[in-house]
């Protein structure tokens, strides 16, 4: 097990921890030694509740990686995060096209960018087979199931997505249905609106994240 010099840094570091959140003051293999809210450091596991909306995702040799209210930062040694610096900024400002209705452009499991429907009335994010199999997302491994479209009955799959980022939006494990229907588009269902507060302004729909 490798230990890495945190005696003698986390004295230099406590004198300025009342200015961060969260710092990281020694590093081991699945643990990580953080100073939270200017507090005593503690060991904390990987995977471990760190505090309100934060959690240890990760550690390697030089780094850690926390999850602060949805959002990931990667760290190194003597390195700190403030919280209101991680839930700064996320909101995205959509424009409602000639229809009236609003497309935002996103990614889905760290992908390239797509177009995405906002669809108050989908319950799920709802992403077409042929988009799915691109994505390389095994979705007939999900919980297969039906829904009643426009065009008729037709077969999906529920299935967990590894992330969905829109601007600097960006959650993580959210629900969504695979159609092998005739789905044009990629519908931005309610398994992500409900984690966002939507405000309309004329043209201009904000998204801002809650949780």
């Amino acid at each position: 097990m490798k230990i890495f010099p945190a005696l003698c840094l986390s004295i230099a570091w406590l004198s300025s921890a009342q200015a961060a959140d969260i710092g990281v003051v020694g590093l081991f293999p699945g643990k990580a030694v953080l100073v939270v809210d200017g507090n005593a450091p503690k060991i904390y596991a990987v995977g471990s509740s760190i505090a309100d909306g934060a959690r240890l995702v990760s550690t390697d040799s030089a780094t850690a990686t926390i999850e602060l209210n949805g959002k990931r930062q990667t760290l190194t040694l003597g390195q700190h995060v403030h919280r209101s610096a991680v839930s700064a900024n996320t909101s995205v400002t959509l424009q409602a096209d000639g229809h009236g209705q609003f497309v935002a452009k996103g990614q889905i499991n760290g992908g390239g960018s797509m177009d995405m429907l906002v669809d108050t009335g989908a319950s799920l994010i709802s992403i077409p087979a042929a988009d799915a199999r691109r994505m390389g997302i095994n979705y007939k491994a999900g919980r297969q199931g039906r829904s009643s479209t426009a065009n008729g009955i037709v077969n999906i799959y529920i299935v967990k997505l590894d992330s969905i980022k829109i601007g600097d939006i960006e959650l993580h494990q959210v629900e969504a249905s695979v159609h092998e229907g005739q789905l044009p588009i990629i519908l931005l269902g309610m398994s992500f609106l409900n984690r966002m507060d939507m405000r309309r302004n004329g043209e201009q729909m904000i998204l801002s994240k809650r949780f």
